[in-house]
């Protein structure tokens, strides 16, 4: 059975300040909504090749991905308010699903 949440990805690395800031937020989130997001953290450092395949040049980045493709992404340091209204109208067409 595969897992029909959203996968939020938190593109980050320890040299980056603004990603290290956020991961505490990030942590919030992922108790938050646990029953409708999954969050996954990448080290750019430790694994060049998926950011390079999601396209990722500023560091934080995050990237939404539902059904196997990518729906909506933030570059750089994000706000709890911002990522929110990003997750927003996914994770309620999440609930209603």
């Amino acid at each position: 059975m595969s897992d029909a949440r959203p996968l939020l990805v938190f593109f980050w690395s320890e040299r980056s300040g603004p990603a290290r800031r956020m991961e505490s937020l990030l942590a919030h989130l992922a108790r938050k909504e646990r029953a409708r997001l999954r969050i996954m953290r990448v080290d750019v450092d430790a694994a060049p090749h998926l950011a390079h395949r999601f396209k990722v040049g500023d560091v934080p980045t995050l990237v939404l991905v539902k059904g196997n493709r990518v729906i909506d992404r933030i570059e750089g340091r994000a706000s709890a308010p911002a990522i929110e209204s990003m997750l927003l109208p996914h994770l309620a067409a999440q609930a209603a699903a």
